[in-house]
Formats: structure tokens, C-alpha cells, sequence
């Protein structure tokens, strides 16, 4: 097999049709089909199926890694390129949402300024849906939160967060500084669904001083979830970067000392090694995270605020 046929089927996933595909790749649909029908032959499997459309299960786990191949070789290309000029490329870098409203527009204004060629392709999502990307090799690396178990990934911390209750200003609970989870648990709260990472945090704190949370509505998604308090909505527990300090508005912030910290961190696959454009961008969001974390409330950067045993 070569670089061709692994692009063409790439291309055909990607845009759903031979036709399609083609004019991605600037050829002629004569091309992509018998790049296709050639890396079938060589696997002895159907990758696309022609009556109905889609790839078949094989297509599917064969996109996987060409994907993951295609990845490789640009990689390889732009750190060649780099030995004898600025650093160049692409850097595929996952971020959960929280985070990513705090962090991405100074990660981003800087990687520019210091690095014009290195191209940043930004994926968000929650730590369940990146991290797969970063072990398939469609991400280089990611910002999520932990716990993350696993042998492939190398995992490094970058702060830890306070959970809060965020409240609008004309909330009964905006004179408050502070509360604890048994005055809590007669306010009904936005909370993330049952199951929902964050929700098992929630309960089990809850849990720990016989307390319970009265949940006034479930909301899958904690960006949401903070927009809902922002705009009146009602009471929700968020990790402390769901408020940014550059975000201008009437809440209010309280701190609930029983809630355990989140840990941030930065991950990338053990092997193959990072490609230059991912290095240039993790030795600047490191930069970034330790200029910007004295301004943002909640957030902690010494090594005995990453509770890296617990299950946050």
C-alpha cells in the first residue's frame, strides 16, 4: 500500500463520496476509486460499501490508522522543516470547553506571535471524547481533566481548580462568600446529568457529610451549564475556569470548601514522540498557565494542589 491509497480512503470517510473526494484531493473520481479498489485487493476486504454507501466495519478500522499514518508524515515533514527554520506545522490539540473559554485566546495570540508557522487545529470536547483522539492519533496532545489511566499517555498536570456554586447577581445565594454542602441541599441546583463525571464528584462530596443535592434541572455540559447561571437561570456547581475572569456580567461567586479541586492536565501519547509544532505549543500554554493563573479566581498551580489521588 502507499500514501495515495491511504488518502483516498481517508477522503472518501472524510466527504462521504468517491465524487466528493475527489475534488478534496483535486483529482478525478477515476483516481480516488481505483486507489481504493487497489488497497482493497492488497487487504482482501471491502472497505467501502458501494450499494448503500459508508464504510464497512474493516473501512472503519482501516481509516483508523491511515488517519493516524497521514498524521505521521505531515508531522514528519514539518519537523525536518523546522531543524533549519521557525518551527512549522500542524498541532492537533483536544481542549475541554471550560478550559478552553480561559486559556485558548492567550494560548493562541501567543503561539502566533512566536511561532507564525505552526498551524493549531483546535478540538473541543469533554475529557471522554478527546482522549480516544489522542491514543487513535488524530490528536496530538490534549487539555483535560483527570483521573486518565492509561499506559499509552503521558499525563502532565497543569493546575488544579476549585469547584464553585455560580450564581447571577439577583440570586437569594449572591451575598454569600461561602457555603457548605448541608446548606446546599435544600437549594435547587443546576447539576450535570446522573453518570456525568462531574455529577459522581458532586454526590460522593455530598455523600461524604450526609448531604444530599436537589437537582432543579440535569445539564449534559458544564459550559451550558455556567451560561445558565450567568443569564438568572438558576444555581450550578462548575469548575472555577467555567468563569472567566475577562467575562464581564452580574454573578457572583462562592466557594464550597467540602467540594474536592479538578485537575487540569496536558496529554500525549508515549510513542511516537511529539512533533515540534505540539512541543512549541505546550511549552507556551505552560507559560500561558503560569502567568494567567494568579488572575483567575479558583485556579492553583503549586504541586501540593494536585490531588492526583483522588478521584476528581
Amino acid at each position: 500500500m502507499d500514501v495515495r491509497q491511504l488518502a483516498a480512503i481517508v477522503a472518501v470517510a472524510d466527504h462521504g463520496t468517491f465524487s466528493a473526494a475527489a475534488r478534496a484531493l483535486y483529482t478525478v473520481q477515476s483516481n480516488v476509486s481505483g486507489h481504493v479498489a487497489k488497497l482493497e485487493r492488497e487487504l482482501g476486504v471491502t472497505l467501502v460499501d458501494r450499494a448503500h454507501g459508508g464504510l464497512t466495519d474493516e473501512g472503519v478500522r482501516v481509516v483508523e490508522r491511515a488517519r493516524r499514518v497521514l498524521h505521521e508524515i505531515d508531522d514528519i515533514s514539518a519537523d525536518i522543516a523546522s531543524l533549519d527554520a521557525d518551527v512549522s506545522g500542524d498541532a492537533r490539540i483536544g481542549v475541554i470547553g471550560t478550559t478552553a473559554r480561559w486559556l485558548m485566546p492567550q494560548l493562541l495570540g501567543a503561539v502566533a506571535e512566536r511561532h507564525p508557522r505552526v498551524h493549531p487545529i483546535v478540538s473541543e470536547g469533554s475529557t471522554t471524547t478527546i482522549v480516544p483522539g489522542v491514543l487513535a492519533g488524530q490528536l496530538n496532545a490534549a487539555i483535560i481533566h483527570l483521573p486518565v489511566d492509561d499506559p499509552e499517555l503521558i499525563v502532565e498536570p497543569l493546575f488544579a481548580e476549585d469547584l464553585i456554586l455560580l450564581v447571577h447577581g439577583s440570586h437569594d445565594l449572591a451575598d454569600r462568600d461561602t457555603m457548605s454542602l448541608r446548606e446546599l441541599e435544600d437549594v435547587p441546583l443546576l447539576l450535570p446529568p446522573k453518570g456525568a463525571a462531574l455529577r459522581r464528584v458532586l454526590d460522593r462530596a455530598a455523600g461524604s457529610v450526609d448531604a444530599s443535592l436537589r437537582a432543579q434541572a440535569e445539564i449534559d455540559g458544564v459550559r451550558l451549564l455556567a451560561s445558565l447561571a450567568f443569564d438568572g437561570y438558576g444555581a450550578a456547581i462548575v469548575p472555577a475556569t467555567a468563569a472567566p475572569k475577562q467575562i464581564d456580567g452580574a454573578f457572583k461567586r462562592v466557594m464550597v470548601p467540602e467540594l474536592p479541586r479538578r485537575v487540569v492536565a496536558w496529554v500525549r501519547r508515549r510513542r511516537p514522540g511529539p512533533s515540534a509544532a505540539t512541543n512549541a505549543v505546550a511549552t507556551i500554554l505552560s507559560e500561558v498557565v503560569r502567568s494567567h493563573a494568579d488572575d483567575q479566581p479558583g485556579v492553583h498551580l503549586t504541586t501540593d494542589t494536585f490531588p492526583l489521588h483522588r478521584s476528581v
